[in-house]
């Protein structure tokens, strides 16, 4: 499980990292150490609390879709991963554009929020899954938080050529995940 939990990490944190490449586009001169770990600190603690958000107002109704678990955990894997596939592949690259230099909470609080809504969806899906949920918010944060510190200097030093294949990666790994656990439900795969 713990394999599973670190895959879903990597794959959430993607829309940060891609983010965070734009914020590394954006700067001009020299990438300071304290802009890149304010990036790690807003989109990992994001990336953190919204699972918590998803997985406790998924367990207020867990007893009510026991009997459907496996089709929402399914549903909502597919629906997230699909969504990343379809953004990297089809959205306009304007937003990286857009971005500013800025670090400021002004411009780093609707970024946080932004890109961990489908880490709301994910806690959702932990509510019906047999998960350590500390260990899967610890995890979670972390990566995101060093996949973000990472991106702002990719951003700056490489430019944009990795911001869409590794989010067509996490969102390819969410799926995959969602075939497995809905696979390993029906019976069709060795728990």
């Amino acid at each position: 499980m713990i394999i599973e939990i670190l895959l879903i990490a990597i794959s959430v944190s993607m829309d940060a990292f891609a983010v965070s490449i734009g914020k590394g586009l954006t700067v001009a001169h020299k990438v300071r150490w304290q802009d890149a770990t304010k990036t790690g600190l807003w989109f990992g603690g994001f990336q953190a609390l919204f699972p918590v958000l998803g997985f406790l107002a998924a367990s207020t109704f867990s007893q009510y879709v026991t009997a459907v678990d496996h089709w929402i955990i399914f549903a909502l894997l597919v629906f997230i991963g699909g969504n990343m596939i379809r953004e990297a592949i089809f959205e306009d690259d304007k937003e990286d554009a857009e971005e500013t230099a800025d670090f400021d909470w002004k411009h780093m609080l609707p970024l946080a929020i932004a890109t961990s809504i489908d880490a709301f969806a994910v806690g959702v899906s932990f509510a019906f899954m047999p998960i350590n949920i500390v260990l899967a918010i610890v995890l979670i944060g972390i990566t995101t938080g060093l996949f973000s510190i990472a991106g702002v200097y990719i951003g700056h030093f490489f430019g944009a050529r990795w911001q869409k294949p590794a989010q067509i990666a996490g969102g390819a790994v969410l799926v995959l995940i969602a075939f497995k656990v809905l696979l390993e439900h029906l019976g069709i795969l060795a728990l």
